[in-house]
């Protein structure tokens, strides 16, 4: 049995859309199936709670966006117990681009009812002020934060969804953002050991997959698999400089400017001396001055 979470609202309800295709598919397969439509932010989140409550095995399918593989994650009881598989309609389709799933339906449809492989992966934990949320793409404080806030509530990014642009959307909301952002003072300790303070810092974000925010391969060694967290922060360069290395990004060359600093660990708490936007996989959470990530003990199988 596979259980559907369908986002009809996802790019502009191209999510009700492409499900139409997919159920039909579906019935002409006699494939035995149950569908949940999130109709709330966060709805997606009660749905797989009260799911996999049971500590059943479950095979979980979502047709969204990265926020809705973010809700889905942050609602399983069990992550041992689930299988996951993932048809993207996102606008920046991180996950699927991370883990190379396929972004076209038909041949994503294909691959979860037909599957040649499983691939177990780490799921990342933020705890902040006293709560606790899962990520599977990246989470980060700064200005990466910032343009996922902004994109949220963005106008912008529902005219570009209907042009099949979401993409853009980033990349317009990035430079502004720029432009605005105050770089302050951050100190990470990475594994309860290592202490490193920044004096000028946009941000810092741990990554569980290479790419976030809509193809940026912030920390192009990132591995999902290897119980690790890749840790990237941008500090102590001029606004002109950042503008100029943000397009290097998209193909990883940033990597090798002086200004971007990448580490590895399992665990990095995060200190920031002014509350910045926080994120997990894109999804936004009010603005921190502390936070600590580290990775779950378990890991989720998906489909791919």
């Amino acid at each position: 049995m596979y259980t559907f979470i369908v986002n009809p609202n996802a790019r502009s309800g191209l999510g009700h859309r492409l499900w139409t295709l997919v159920e039909n598919d579906l019935k002409r397969r006699n494939t035995k199936y149950q569908v949940f439509f999130t109709r709330y932010q966060r709805h997606a989140i009660k749905i797989i709670r009260e799911l996999t409550s049971d500590l059943k095995r479950h095979t979980i399918i979502v047709l969204g966006g990265d926020g809705t593989i973010n809700e889905v994650i942050n609602g399983i009881t069990q992550l041992s117990n689930v299988t996951l598989g993932y048809i993207p309609i996102g606008s920046s389709n991180d996950f699927a681009r991370g883990l190379r799933l396929p972004t076209d339906t038909q041949k994503a449809l294909d691959n979860i009812l037909t599957p040649t492989k499983y691939t177990p992966v780490n799921i990342g934990v933020l705890t902040y002020n006293g709560k606790k949320r899962r990520f599977i793409v990246s989470s980060g404080i700064g200005f990466d934060a910032g343009v996922c806030h902004e994109a949220a509530v963005s106008r912008i990014k529902l005219l570009l969804n209907r042009l099949h642009l979401g993409k853009l959307t980033y990349v317009g909301i990035a430079l502004r953002q720029i432009l605005a952002l105050q770089p302050q003072e951050m100190t990470l300790i990475l594994d309860d050991s290592r202490k490193i303070t920044f004096n000028k810092t946009y941000f810092a974000a741990a990554m569980n997959l290479m790419y976030e925010g809509g193809g940026f391969m912030f920390c192009p060694n990132a591995d999902s698999q290897d119980d690790r967290l890749d840790i990237i922060v941008i500090a102590n360069l001029s606004k002109l400089k950042i503008l100029a290395l943000l397009p290097t990004a998209y193909k990883g060359w940033h990597t090798r400017f002086r200004g971007v600093n990448i580490y590895t660990c399992k665990k990095v708490d995060i200190t920031s001396t002014a509350a910045l936007p926080v994120h997990t996989d894109g999804e936004p959470i009010l603005r921190q001055t502390k936070a600590s990530i580290c990775l779950e003990s378990e890991k989720l199988r998906i489909i791919g």
